[in-house]
């Protein structure tokens, strides 16, 4: 790399960590070209990336952002896994993590919250930003529902009472 492409890489790397909704560390070495693959084409369809990152130009871009307490996690061979929705590259990798046991976390931020590796496990089981929205919209609609089955159920009895007695008096 020259130094245009390491300056444009840092400030990449700089807006990931101020955008990013959660930054996922791990070490990787081991990981065969197919299961990378896998792994990046398992957070690109969920919305996320996957990056490998050059320790030094990692611990500058980090310089400055909520996340610079994560710049300790930069040692040796190591990737970092994002995502704008703040549960997903968490639950991605950990998912990865159950296929090939090369991937190994090491931690991550979630702003400027620091997460160890069970912080990252812990925020992989939360429901994704959508599967919330949906839980909230079922709950806000249920209400909603039960009135209008309570408000239609009087007139549904009556037109039953109504029905009976006219099928009594046409069998007799």
């Amino acid at each position: 790399m020259d130094r245009a492409e390491k300056r444009e890489f840092v400030t990449e790397l700089n807006g990931v960590f101020t955008n990013a909704g959660s930054v996922v560390v791990a070490h990787y070495a081991g990981l065969t070209v197919a299961q990378m693959n896998d792994l990046r084409s398992r957070m690109r369809s969920a919305g996320g990336t996957v990056k490998v990152a050059k320790n030094r130009l990692a611990k500058i871009a980090l310089q400055g952002t909520e996340s610079e307490g994560v710049a300790d996690l930069f040692t040796g061979q190591t990737l970092i896994v994002y995502c704008d929705d703040p549960v997903t590259a968490p639950k991605i990798a950990v998912e990865f993590t159950k296929v090939s046991d090369k991937l190994v976390i090491l931690g991550g931020a979630m702003g400027s919250t620091m997460l160890d590796a069970d912080g990252v496990k812990a925020l992989a089981t939360l429901p994704s930003l959508d599967e919330l929205r949906a839980k909230l919209l079922g709950m806000i609609v249920t209400p909603a529902t039960r009135i209008a089955q309570i408000v239609n159920a009087p007139a549904g009895s009556v037109a039953r009472v109504i029905g009976a007695y006219a099928r009594k008096d046409e069998a007799a």
